[in-house]
């Protein structure tokens, strides 16, 4: 059932353009060497300086890889930034040097006092020293996909032109399209950890001594066990999200408000408190572990799965919003259950899978997109009727001795080698930083043009 939005989206025939996100992609990897160690390599000279270089970067540690693609209006074009961008990272590896492809980082020494925080200069480095010691320095260490969306421009003016009453300004009406944005994914954010999760073990010393796991998970990283802190955001609207992070800051609760590492974050401004009035720019998702099975992290699969999802929940009524933290909050105990449940057990939330999983077959018939979305959905319902088929529960054939480290090691090398093999070879960052205009030309020269269409 639409909402009233979503029929007036419906009966434009703007229905494409709800599906007309531009997309950005971060992915975090650990650097390693060829034993499956943290790397002790320093940052690689030929990306340049990772405070001012905008495609790769770090992130807590210094091993910590972070690969950002330019905004693109399609999935393929995303993935293929992320794949250019991805072989740069790993040319740029010292001698034996690899990219871990687990969202649970390698094994760690026990006394981590010497692993090097990401030199972010004095500020942003007393920053992850306070949070060093504030948690356990492990939590710091997962990495995952976040992916950024952003509502085409068409709709929002859609929207404020047919609601005047209801919205006055661009900005009300923009908000409100990434409020409801923000809700869907939180709230369903346990069927993604179903369908995606690929984290079922830690490895050595990531736990402390008096902990172990009961029994492999479908995801440690989004569990809360996992990454992070665990204060909860308020996802009502835009201001209740600045006000509930601010008053986090200032009951020392979160030790800056860049701390809140919710599933979802509305970004489009660098100073929080400005945000309700200048407006979110896009939403951050933050609730993918890392793809082993992929060189980069994740399947264009994944992306546009997440692409139908968003299109769909712009359509579809939204949360009242005295609803909006009850429902959340339920939803956040749903995921804790699917991330903690057995990777091969049948999900306890097996009938609403189901149900969503309809009503996006359902949803992407009305809306007549191509063969390629009916057969991501064919394969995700085949995850919902199989557990056995899922991320988590095919990485269970490789555990040996309570570890994925030969698995990881022998994808690492692998990705490693093909990246080697790349025919198209790119200078790096060493004397230059790149637009995005340059990047495509430096990454593609000719070969791959983003802007043809294809979703």
């Amino acid at each position: 059932m639409f909402s009233k939005i979503g029929k007036l989206i419906f009966e434009n025939e703007a229905v494409a353009k709800t599906s007309d996100f531009t997309m950005g992609i971060e992915v975090e990897m650990h650097r390693i060497d060829d034993l499956g160690n943290l790397s002790q390599e320093p940052y690689p000279a030929s990306i340049g300086d990772e405070k001012t270089n905008n495609w790769i970067t770090t992130d807590f540690t210094e091993t910590m890889s972070e690969i950002v693609t330019p905004p693109a209006a399609y999935s393929l074009d995303a993935m293929h930034y992320l794949y250019g961008i991805n072989n740069v990272l790993r040319s740029s590896l010292a001698p034996g040097e690899l990219l871990w492809p687990l969202s649970m980082p390698p094994k760690l020494p026990k006394d981590t006092s010497h692993i090097r925080l990401a030199q972010w200069g004095p500020e942003k480095e007393a920053y992850l020293k306070e949070w060093a010691r504030r948690h356990r320095f492990a939590e710091g260490m997962p990495c995952g996909i976040h992916i950024n969306l952003s509502v085409d421009q068409h709709i929002i003016e859609l929207v404020l032109k047919n609601f005047p009453d209801r919205f006055k300004t661009e900005l009300e009406a923009k908000n409100y399209l990434y409020e409801i944005l923000a809700q869907g994914f939180v709230r369903y954010r346990w069927l993604i950890t179903y369908l995606f999760g690929a984290s079922p073990i830690a490895e050595e010393n990531y736990f402390d001594n008096d902990f172990k796991l009961e029994h492999p998970v479908r995801s440690v990283r989004q569990s809360s066990v996992g990454f992070g802190n665990k204060f909860a955001g308020d996802y009502t609207n835009v201001q209740a999200y600045v006000d509930r992070i601010t008053r986090g800051v200032k009951e020392k609760i979160l030790i800056k408000d860049y701390e809140f590492h919710g599933p979802v974050r509305f970004k489009g401004n660098p100073v929080l408190q400005e945000l309700p009035k200048t407006g979110a720019e896009y939403i951050e998702l933050r609730m993918l572990d890392l793809d082993p099975s992929s060189s980069v992290g994740i399947r264009t699969d994944t992306l546009r799965f997440i692409r139908l999802l968003a299109s769909y929940l712009i359509m579809s009524p939204a949360l009242k919003p005295g609803e909006v933290n009850r429902v959340l909050k339920q939803a956040d105990q749903m995921n804790e259950e699917v991330a903690t449940e057995h990777p091969l057990s049948t999900c306890k939330y097996q009938n609403k899978a189901r149900a969503l999983i309809r009503s996006l077959e359902l949803y992407a018939n009305q809306i007549q997109l191509g063969p390629e979305y009916q057969e991501i959905l064919d394969d995700l319902e085949d995850r919902v009727e199989n557990a056995k088929t899922t991320p988590s529960a095919r990485l269970l054939a490789y555990i040996k001795d309570d570890s994925l480290e030969e698995y990881a090691l022998r994808r690492a090398r692998r990705y490693q080698r093909a990246a080697q093999e790349s025919i198209l070879k790119f200078d790096g960052f060493e004397d230059r930083q790149y637009s995005a205009k340059e990047l495509k030309q430096a990454l593609f020269r000719g070969n791959w043009d983003p802007n043809l269409g294809r979703r």
